[in-house]
């Protein structure tokens, strides 16, 4: 069995890695900076270095396993993002034309349903219409918004200061990427699994951010206040910060589109994982603040 695991030193890769190995794989992962798996990790897998947006070297890297876990490597702030997701994934969509790679689990998101008009979602929603229009088997994992964005505004939460361009009560899924990672290798190491399948990842509950202002404020031990900004504010700041049009409106069309979005998938057993906000916090955000 070889699986191939990209962006195998972010918060969800790391964890499948982790896991794969726990269950005696060795998987093929493919980074940038092998110096960023620590030593006991590279010693287990088989690392090939390069960049994922070089297709000669993900067309070559991908080759001949038998799985792939697709992280899309785009940084929202690309000058055209949408675009970029998809021509990155090329090499990976070729693979599984060609039929040299069998499987394809993909990093997805809550709102690529939709297929046009949530920002940069939009692209991930290209590469899952794609793939399922090869022969490879695939499988969509559609998660919910990532508690570690949190550490994205360590500066504001620090002055107590929560800030969001979502609407303030109305509920969302919010998830830990540990607990993705958790149901990637699950399902990467069940090869029963057959044609082409969607499963959202929802976190243990949906929450507003009122709720997460108030239960960060209650773990933090300091009040943490909601400050919700409007859609032209954020495109205000990002342009101030020399991002590109198409780049703003990726950014912002993540939020304004799936602002009212009630998910294809259905929470319930499957797609309900179990690490709470609160103890995620404990663990990890109270520490990076006191840093």
């Amino acid at each position: 069995m070889t699986i191939v695991v990209t962006t195998p030193t972010g918060h969800v890769g790391s964890r499948v890695v982790r896991l794969l190995l726990q269950a005696g794989v060795r998987p093929r992962v493919l980074v940038r900076d092998p110096a960023r798996l620590d030593a006991a990790t590279r010693e287990r897998v088989d690392v090939r270095r390069g960049d994922l947006t070089d297709a000669a070297f993900v067309r070559e890297a991908t080759s001949g396993a038998r799985t792939v876990f697709w992280v899309d490597p785009t940084p929202h702030s690309s000058e055209d993002p949408i675009e970029t997701s998809d021509r990155t994934a090329d090499p990976l969509i070729e693979a599984a034309q060609a039929g040299d790679v069998a499987r394809v689990v993909l990093l997805s998101s809550v709102g690529a349903e939709k297929r046009h008009g949530a920002g940069h979602i939009d692209g991930l929603a290209r590469i899952e219409e794609r793939l399922d229009a090869t022969s490879a088997d695939t499988l969509h994992l559609r998660c919910g918004y990532f508690f570690t964005n949190l550490l994205m505004d360590l500066d504001g939460l620090a002055g107590g200061v929560l800030t969001t361009p979502f609407h303030p009560d109305v509920p969302m899924a919010w998830v830990d990427p540990r607990d993705i990672g958790d149901v990637v290798a699950a399902r990467l190491l069940n090869d029963d699994w057959k044609g082409h399948e969607i499963q959202a990842v929802h976190g243990p509950e949906d929450l507003t951010f009122q709720q997460v202002a108030a239960i960060l404020t209650e773990v933090l031990g300091r009040t943490v206040q909601l400050v919700v900004v409007g859609e032209d504010d954020v495109r205000e700041a990002l342009r101030s910060a020399g991002l590109s049009p198409t780049a703003v409106e990726g950014i912002v069309g993540m939020s304004a589109g799936t602002r009212d979005l009630v998910p294809e998938q259905p929470r319930d057993v499957v797609t309900t994982t179990p690490t709470p906000l609160a103890a995620w916090a404990y663990a990890h955000l109270r520490p990076a603040l006191s840093q």
